[in-house]
């Protein structure tokens, strides 16, 4: 399949289920920010350092060739945080189809859960209670992984806006709504999170004096 079609040269582009709109639709903006994020989000990955080899879960291969059974060590904060990302990625391309889909379409598709947001939630408070309570506005900084997680942060916040724009003249999953809200939320804890286990210090705001 050839990845350019054509079609879109008149400015225009199909969606699912539903009719060719302008590229620059509201309903286009507000899924094509969420894809937005889910770039920066691989940006996210790409800056966590590497496990050290040895340090995942496995058996040790004897001499003899056959594996002996050993305790899993802990998983390490990069591989934590991998696993985590990589779900969330595949969650925000569920939520963009969604989007993308009008919904009086006749096309039968499955809607984003609900259970998806009480799961950011218990994610958001098991953060929370492995980092220092905020004491002072903070700074997007620290590590780089960190840093890019309050990138992916903002972004998410005008992939919230965007989806209240279209959800004022069109019909939306409420739970795609939901869910970026509660991901900003999850996004900053994490990025917390990723300075504290990497004992890199937060940086935080001073105002600025006029005299």
């Amino acid at each position: 399949m050839k990845i350019y079609t054509r079609t879109g040269d008149d400015g225009t582009t199909g969606l699912f289920g539903g009719p060719r709109v302008s590229k620059d639709h509201i309903r286009i903006e507000a899924y094509g920010t969420v894809d937005e994020l889910n770039s920066v989000l691989g940006m996210v990955r790409s800056a966590l350092p590497r496990p050290t080899p040895g340090h995942f879960f496995g058996a040790e291969i004897t001499s003899e060739g056959a594996p002996i059974e050993m305790a899993p060590t802990p998983k390490t904060t990069t591989q934590l945080m991998d696993v985590w990302l990589d779900r969330i990625q595949s969650e925000l391309f569920d939520l963009g189809a969604d989007l993308a889909t009008p919904m009086d379409t006749k096309v039968k598709i499955t809607r984003f859960p609900v259970i998806a947001i009480t799961r950011l939630e218990e994610e958001i408070d098991a953060f929370d209670e492995s980092i220092e309570p905020l004491k002072a506005f903070i700074l997007p900084g620290g590590h780089a992984a960190s840093s890019a997680l309050h990138l992916a942060r903002t972004v998410c916040r005008r992939a919230e806006r965007r989806v209240i724009t279209l959800s004022e003249t069109e019909s939306i999953n409420s739970a795609c709504l939901i869910y970026l809200n509660r991901l900003s939320d999850a996004l900053f804890t994490a990025a917390r999170w990723i300075n504290h286990e990497f004992g890199v210090e937060e940086p935080t705001w001073v105002p600025t004096k006029t005299t």
